[in-house]
């Protein structure tokens, strides 16, 4: 029986901003689970690492699930890479915290250490050590996977994570694919044991994300009712392949120009100031991709929006694109498609699991703005179409409810019970 869990997300919090520095769709997996888990009565602790030195040290995240915030190395946002200099700080103050708040000196209440991304997942070894309680590891992205596709060496993740990745995996108790493709990536790339894998995705709040009406949501958010919104949600990243869809939506005003003048297309995600040098850059790129192209008034950066605005913004687009050169799993396709709204997306890792093309949306080769805009054009050019993909992918989706999800994971958290093999064999040095 599952009673309490140690949630550990040390680089990004469940409270941050979406679609800023380091958040994204990992925020929203362990908030959404966490609520879920609590709703159940499983007592659930987030331990993540303090941004903000004036914030709470601790923060209700629902009735059984709270968020801890731990000093671990300056309490403001930075490059992720350096928060490894500082997990050993983070790994003392999880202890004080359990001395402050009447745990035991080992800890050992918890049942299980679920732990998300390769620097919580060395923080897990350590607590596991300490606490003797077994930790299962979710990575969200694969350092192996990213240089795959980075086009320049600032894109590309270091040697010590790619170490780190493949130790973990060698000594975790069990670790939590998003799909079967990450389950043969793990295989195949880090020599992880199939054994010890299990494939349990990402789940999405279907009270939250549901359709709405198309004409309330437009008004809501403001698009014009001449304007046909095409919608991007992510990272302002190169291996986002905001360039292609730049580029198709270049295509579709040579083909079409009529067409095209009634069309804009939304990204939402990043910051008006980034403060991250690869964003920056990347922002820089991308508008001077589109005034070369001279569609400067098609396309508009719409920075980062919270969830309950987002769902406007599904609501309100005629389709979502994701052109990404790779993602895990993709939850913004699970997300546009609760809402009703169809999404084209490039055919890589998890999205060519959550979407089957011609049924629920389309995939499209990566990189690749002709097929890209071949595929834009269709949706637009047939409504009903879109309405058949709609419907059928909100049945579809349906499977993915955080009730479902959580099902899974609590019975692969079961199997692991008081007799998981404790094994002193990695430390974070």
């Amino acid at each position: 029986m599952i009673k309490r869990i140690a949630m550990l997300s040390v680089h990004t919090s469940p409270l941050a901003t979406l679609g800023g520095k380091e958040t994204g769709g990992m925020n929203v997996y362990v908030r959404d689970l966490s609520r879920e888990f609590s709703r159940r009565g499983i007592e659930v602790d987030i331990y993540t690492r303090s941004q903000e030195p004036t914030a709470a040290y601790i923060q209700q995240l629902a009735e059984h699930s709270r968020v801890i915030q731990v000093k671990a190395g300056l309490e403001q946002p930075y490059n992720k890479n350096l928060i490894y200099n500082h997990l050993a700080e983070f790994v003392d103050g999880v202890q004080k915290f359990h001395r402050s708040n009447g745990f035991s000196k080992t800890g050992g209440q918890y049942d299980v250490i679920f732990s998300h991304y390769w620097l919580s997942g060395l923080v897990a070894l350590e607590l596991r050590q300490l606490w003797q309680t077994p930790f299962v590891q979710m990575f969200h992205t694969l350092a192996e996977m990213k240089n795959q596709v980075a086009q320049s060496s600032a894109e590309r993740e270091p040697e010590l994570r790619l170490h780190k990745e493949a130790e973990i995996m060698r000594v975790a108790d069990r670790l939590i694919a998003a799909t079967p493709i990450e389950e043969n990536q793990m295989v195949e790339l880090y020599g992880a044991s199939p054994q010890k894998i299990s494939v349990v995705p990402p789940g999405v709040d279907l009270d939250r994300f549901r359709p709405m009406d198309k004409k309330q949501a437009r008004s809501y958010i403001d698009v014009s009712p001449n304007h046909r919104m095409i919608l991007f949600v992510g990272r302002i990243q190169p291996l986002k392949g905001i360039d292609t869809l730049i580029r198709a939506l270049a295509l579709i005003k040579q083909r079409d120009p009529t067409l095209a003048q009634t069309l804009c297309v939304c990204i939402i995600g990043g910051s008006a100031t980034p403060d991250s040098e690869l964003e920056r850059l990347e922002v820089e790129r991308l508008n001077a991709l589109r005034a070369s192209l001279d569609i400067q008034n098609l396309v508009a950066f719409s920075g980062a929006k919270e969830q309950d605005i987002l769902i406007y913004y599904y609501s309100a687009a005629e389709m979502v694109v994701m052109p990404s050169h790779y993602e895990s799993f993709g939850m913004v396709a699970i997300e546009a498609m609760a809402c009703g709204t169809p999404v084209i997306a490039s055919d890589v890792g998890g999205l060519s699991f959550s979407i089957e093309s011609g049924f629920n949306g389309y995939l499209v080769p990566g990189q690749n703005p002709e097929a890209l805009a071949n595929k834009i054009l269709l949706l637009l050019k047939y409504p009903r179409l879109r309405e058949q993909l709609s419907d059928q992918a909100q049945a579809w989706v349906r499977r993915f409810s955080w009730s479902n999800i959580a099902d899974e994971l609590i019975e692969v958290f079961q199997q692991l019970g008081s007799s998981s093999p404790i094994r002193p064999d990695l430390t974070i040095a």
